[in-house]
């Protein structure tokens, strides 16, 4: 059993605009100890899918239907207590900015002894020494002098490394990390994925990374899951996905990335038009306005994911298809 599965996750919000379908029929799974890179453009649905696994978009404006098992157990199902039971000890999410998720006028200490407190029955003490432990896990220099710093007074790097150490605070099953890097430069982005790989490693834990970078991914994730308007419409292993997409999205995406290696004249090749709004989502498959592999029936048919390799599926029938007839005739 899979430690993580999403079947078939709807979420729509009501606004005054309408009702904004942000995801539309999302399914993925994710194993123990493995890492998952979920990538797509701005909108695509990638931390919406993060925050309705940790339960962060209930509301009276939300519509959520489908399910999300956590080891067989259905989060959607359970009442917002016996959620945050799970928030936090089994589940734990790094977010994109330190900076607007800690509290300016708390002490960084502070923020995580109140973090092991709202879980365990724990004195001011014990928790703020092991606040220390943690700090220093996350290879904080001078973590006794830094429990007591407030959030200005460290680096972006730094920030970011106290966002994991309280993270970690309880040992999770899974940790999401939600563009870990991308406020910050490129020499400690590589320090952070590399904290977040050493961490995964000695607690066995399973971590979604979700990210625009495609390099950050091919870099860090043994697993991929290409996201549009809603769905997934690529998954399977990182060298597949990165290495040899299928998907035309995926095609597209890799395509529009400058390499530093490549001849000078070298043009890119940008993907044709714009995502949709997600108030005005195209019939069929929502990918065809901007594929140039689009048939007719993919105007009217929405894809499911197919099976073309172990492991590795697409949602685009034409592609499919030539894979197919290429593996019978081989």
């Amino acid at each position: 059993m899979a430690l993580l599965e999403i079947r078939d996750l709807r979420v729509s919000f009501r606004t005054r605009e309408g009702v904004i379908p942000a995801l539309n029929g999302m399914t993925l799974s994710l194993d123990r100890g493995v890492t998952l890179g979920l990538v797509g453009e701005s909108g695509s649905g990638k931390t919406v899918t993060a925050l309705t696994v940790l339960g962060l978009t209930r509301s009276p404006t939300t519509e959520i239907a489908g399910e999300i098992l956590l080891d067989g157990v259905d989060l959607l199902r359970l009442s917002d207590a016996d959620l945050r039971g799970v928030r936090g000890r089994r589940i734990a999410m790094v977010f994109q900015d330190p900076l607007s998720s800690l509290h300016p006028m708390r002490r960084v200490g502070w923020q995580i002894v109140e973090a092991i407190q709202a879980h365990e029955r724990v004195g001011n003490r014990a928790a703020r020494r092991r606040a220390v432990e943690l700090l220093r896990s996350v290879g904080i220099p001078g973590p006794e002098e830094r429990v007591d710093a407030y959030p200005h007074e460290l680096s972006g790097g730094m920030r970011q490394r106290v966002m994991i150490a309280m993270a970690l605070a309880f040992d999770p099953d899974l940790l999401i990390a939600d563009e870990p890097t991308s406020a910050l430069d490129v020499t400690v982005q590589s320090q952070i994925l590399e904290l977040l790989a050493q961490l995964q490693e000695e607690h066995g834990m399973a971590l979604l990374l979700v990210s625009h970078d495609l390099g950050v991914i091919a870099e860090q994730a043994d697993e991929v899951a290409v996201m549009y308007a809603g769905r997934i419409v690529e998954h399977g292993p990182g060298v597949r996905c990165i290495g040899s997409p299928l998907h035309p999205y995926t095609r597209g995406l890799l395509e529009s990335i400058p390499h530093v290696d490549g001849p000078r004249s070298e043009r890119l090749t940008p993907i044709p038009g714009a995502p949709p709004s997600p108030v005005a989502l195209p019939a069929g498959c929502a990918f065809h306005p901007r594929c140039v592999l689009a048939r007719a029936s993919c105007r009217i048919e929405v894809p499911e994911l197919t099976a073309v390799e172990p492991g590795h599926r697409i949602a685009c029938p034409v592609v499919a298809a030539d894979v197919s007839l290429v593996t019978s005739a081989s």
